[in-house]
């Protein structure tokens, strides 16, 4: 058993882990860490884990534990990882955009390496620490990997995604509260999104020389959580050729999934999948893919590679099942 800590308790993400975690096989939740919670149980903010747990939080740390998640918000994790020193042994999974790209890998002697095990499992396997991806970039870099490894994306590359308001985190704010998100629906961070990035340097790992443009359009949804994207883009060989490279290319991965007919949100809702479906039209094709944003997007990923990391079996802990209703 590997003993666990988790830092920035009270929110979505760490909760999802924690009731991921607490049913693993080859894990022991240690500590579960958060400021203004100290003192209360976990099940008092995460309130369905009432009877499955008895953990309280804490406002200490064990350095020695085996490994270490950061579910802190975005900046956050480097000045956590600047104040508290952790064993030799400890690897650390981050799930803020801290280290993800290349300029920020290396932070005080710890280098991270980014964990996106469709990309890259063989590195995530011998690496100590680990970038998890972005949640809307998990979701679009599934639906292009395939194309930049056989260098296909050679015209701008047009996308639409729509988050549920999980994805904005646990603290309200004036765009979650329930009656601005009910029946509505929204843009923000047109062109700009954060994720662009770690987006863009995972293609052109793949693709020599790639500089297209991405036109993201991210979509705020009113549902709790799921992404669901549409992306297009010029493409001149046959549908056929397309579900062929995509096949190929996912043949190994145990969570990612090429579908031949139509995918919707809650095929996935509730598990670390990633289902994608490919559409033809004229010299244009359409992939639309779907993730569960807390899940695949964040802490479900986020133990897929903790599993990579120590040997484990890659689906260990991660056995969910969506609902269809």
């Amino acid at each position: 058993m590997i003993k666990v800590g988790i830092v920035g308790g009270a929110g979505y993400t760490a909760g999802e882990l924690i009731r991921l975690l607490i049913h693993h096989p080859k894990v022991a939740l240690n500590f579960v860490y958060s400021t203004s919670n100290a003192g209360n149980y976990i099940y008092n903010v995460h309130q369905d884990l009432l009877g499955a747990i008895d953990l309280k939080f804490t406002d200490t740390i064990n350095s020695e534990v085996d490994v270490l998640f950061l579910c802190l918000g975005h900046g956050n994790s480097k000045k956590f990882l600047e104040q508290y020193q952790f064993s030799s042994i400890t690897k650390i999974i981050d799930l803020s955009n801290d280290f993800r790209l290349e300029n920020d890998a290396v932070f005080e002697e710890k280098e991270f390496v980014y964990g996106l095990p469709e990309l890259q499992k063989e590195t995530i396997k011998l690496a100590k620490n680990i970038a998890n991806p972005g949640c809307f970039a998990t979701a679009i870099q599934l639906a292009l990997l395939p194309l930049v490894k056989h260098n296909l994306v050679k015209s701008s590359v047009h996308i639409n995604a729509t988050t549920g308001s999980t994805g904005a985190g646990v603290s309200p704010n004036t765009k979650t509260h329930f009656s601005w998100r009910d029946n509505n629906f929204s843009v923000y961070k047109a062109f700009t999104h954060q994720h662009l990035g770690e987006i863009n340097e995972s293609l052109a790992s793949l693709q020599k020389g790639f500089n297209q443009e991405l036109f993201f359009i991210p979509n705020r949804g009113n549902f709790s959580r799921g992404i669901f994207a549409s992306i297009y883009l010029e493409f001149d060989k046959d549908i056929e050729v397309a579900y062929e490279l995509f096949e190929d290319f996912y043949k190994g991965a145990v969570f990612t999934h090429v579908s031949k007919t139509p995918i919707h949100l809650k095929q996935v809702v509730n598990t670390n999948n990633c289902f994608l479906h490919l559409e033809k039209y004229n010299n244009t094709l359409l992939i639309t893919s779907v993730i569960d944003n807390l899940l695949k997007g964040a802490s479900g990923q986020a133990i897929q590679n903790m599993n990579l990391l120590f040997g484990f079996k890659e689906t260990a802990g991660l056995q969910l099942k969506a609902t269809s209703f």
